[in-house]
């Protein structure tokens, strides 16, 4: 492993690519800590104490923890990279049901490269419209539920529009920064900013598991702050181990003449992950369980607003964290069936003279590929539901304030992420023949 990266740094080339990737990330932590103006930063950093002496929830803690925390400190990178993730999420499932979409994806790089460009068309929208929304919240006083105190210096309209047009323009630089650690970096940009602000925010998310039980004693809190550490990496090492397993359906190609030349007769797998979705599940359920609460926190005054803060605010209440759990099971079902297309790949193998040994070609393989991925998914759903549910149990048991950092979209983001990142230089080491990271 060691050797590996001195290996990588060997490489002028591709030592490069890490120091420029280096600074890029510099650069997007820099604006992750510098406020916007007009903001009262000392009235923050009191509210953010009061709300996590009280144990409050922040109702935008999944867009807190994309952006590094820096949301609710009113950054320049306030929104982080959550507006390119949603325009990226739309622009997927509007490409299913919207046909010049999907000839557009059919058409390759021309087609992709549209698309890119949509995605940063809406990207801008909805950081104008993310970007008003929380400036109107500090206005108001409703970005800290359980604080009165002022944000902001001056309600002036036009300090306003500077505040959302400098959050607008922050979302646009970090948009940038990613596409540029994809083309002159280890590549994976939007992940990599991701990775960053998620892993940001470990170290204060555990110490402050540490210090919020110096009450019951040094030792006990030393020694809570080491089980959770060693539960944390027992969670990430059965991740990595269930994110890398995969199901290889064989496909086996038929020798055919083209012309003078003989093409086919070879061998190849389609790899089936167990979970096939990713994080998205986890992502689509926390955002649908946040609309009842925005429905309740702007009619406090409505009939159902009551039942909502005592089931769905906290996330600890039983019927929360089971309607959490089916959401989940619901949209990784749901997801797979909108980027997998057994017909698709049925027709593709049938046009290339491709076969799976021991199954007839056209609809038993379109039934054999879906019957497939339906017993993957099954398994790969708990998975997802039960790693979300981790946060849950340890705001439960070890009240830490919905802090926990080894869990539900964090631990899967910072996995994954990972993983592909050390692929990624992995294949680099080894197009000039060096051992890679995962086989050294």
């Amino acid at each position: 492993m060691l050797s590996a990266f001195a290996n990588a740094f060997r490489t002028p080339d591709l030592r490069k690519k890490i120091f420029f990737t280096i600074g890029i990330l510099a650069i997007f932590r820099l604006g992750s800590v510098l406020t916007v103006p007009n903001v009262n930063m000392a009235n923050i950093h009191t509210c953010q104490a009061q709300a996590s002496s009280s144990g409050a929830a922040s109702l935008y803690t999944m867009i807190d923890m994309f952006s590094g925390g820096a949301l609710l400190q009113l950054a320049i990178f306030a929104l982080g990279i959550m507006p390119y993730i949603t325009a990226s999420i739309i622009l997927q499932l509007l490409t299913v049901v919207i046909p010049k979409l999907e000839a557009l994806k059919k058409e390759g790089a021309a087609g992709q490269n549209k698309i890119t460009q949509y995605t940063r068309y809406l990207t801008l929208v909805l950081g104008v419209l993310q970007a008003t929304a929380f400036v109107t919240m500090a206005v108001s006083g409703t970005l800290f539920q359980t604080c009165q105190l002022p944000i902001v210096y001056d309600e002036n309209i036009f300090l306003v529009v500077v505040m959302v047009l400098t959050m607008t323009a922050g979302t646009a630089i970090v948009m940038w920064l990613g596409e540029l650690i994809t083309e002159r970096g280890v590549g994976n940009g939007m992940s990599i900013l991701i990775f960053t602000q998620i892993a940001a925010r470990f170290p204060g998310a555990m110490w402050q598991i540490k210090t919020s039980r110096n009450g019951a004693g040094q030792a006990h809190a030393w020694f809570i702050f080491l089980l959770v550490l060693a539960v944390g990496l027992l969670v990430m090492a059965a991740v990595i181990f269930i994110e890398q397993g995969q199901r290889r359906i064989p496909v086996q190609y038929a020798k055919r003449m083209v012309g003078r030349r003989m093409f086919g007769g070879t061998t190849t797998y389609i790899p089936l992950k167990v979970n096939q979705s990713g994080v998205i599940p986890v992502i689509f359920a926390s955002s649908i369980l946040y609309l009842p609460v925005l429905y309740a926190m702007f009619r406090p005054q409505s009939k159902g607003a009551a039942w909502i803060n005592h089931y769905f605010v906290r996330g600890d209440h039983p019927l929360y964290n089971i309607v959490y759990f089916l959401l989940i099971i619901f949209f990784c079902y749901f997801y797979v069936s909108i980027t997998f297309n057994p017909v698709e790949m049925s027709d593709n193998m049938k046009k290339y003279g491709g076969f799976i040994p021991g199954v007839r070609a056209g609809k038993p393989t379109e039934d054999y590929l879906a019957y497939v991925l339906s017993r993957l998914t099954a398994p790969g759903s708990l998975y997802l539901g039960l790693i979300a549910m981790i946060p849950t149990l340890a705001l439960v048991y070890l009240h830490s304030n919905q802090n926990f950092p080894f869990g539900g979209t964090s631990i899967l983001i910072v996995v994954g992420v990972a993983l592909d990142t050390v692929k990624q230089i992995e294949s680099k080491l080894q197009q000039r023949h060096y051992e890679g990271f995962l086989t050294s």
